[in-house]
């Protein structure tokens, strides 16, 4: 089966695929348990994207580019903001917003560090307001 370290670009279309399709059981099969980010350890992890797909439950990422091990990827995410996030009250609003992650994998090929943005930029863009 294809993994992080032995095909990078097709596991994170996996990967991207379930966060899009909300399968967060599916999770573990790309992050490490003692994972770490914005939200560390696996629940962590997922109660972030969970989070966000209530808030925005037509959210979706599309990987824009992966490379290597220590995979750096462009994202592209859109949603409609439906519910309650980081304190900020449904807006309606359709977002729209680029982010940018590097994550870190294991010799399991698993997901062990996530460096990215992607809630600091929602919030930054549901402040914003209309422009």
């Amino acid at each position: 089966m294809d993994t992080f370290a032995n095909n990078p670009a097709s596991t994170y279309a996996r990967y991207i695929a379930a966060c899009n399709e909300h399968r967060f059981s599916d999770l573990g099969a790309f992050i490490a348990t003692d994972v770490e980010g914005v939200r560390s350890g696996f629940g962590g992890y997922r109660d972030g994207l969970q989070d966000i797909t209530v808030a925005f439950p037509d959210f979706n990422c599309s990987s824009e580019s992966v490379e290597g091990l220590s995979m750096a990827a462009r994202l592209t995410a859109t949603g409609t903001h439906r519910g309650g996030f980081d304190g900020i009250a449904p807006t309606g609003r359709h977002v729209r917003i680029q982010e940018f992650a590097v994550y870190r994998v294991d010799s399991d090929g698993k997901i062990v560090r996530c460096w990215g943005d992607l809630e600091a930029a929602l919030r930054s863009e549901l402040l914003a307001g209309d422009t």
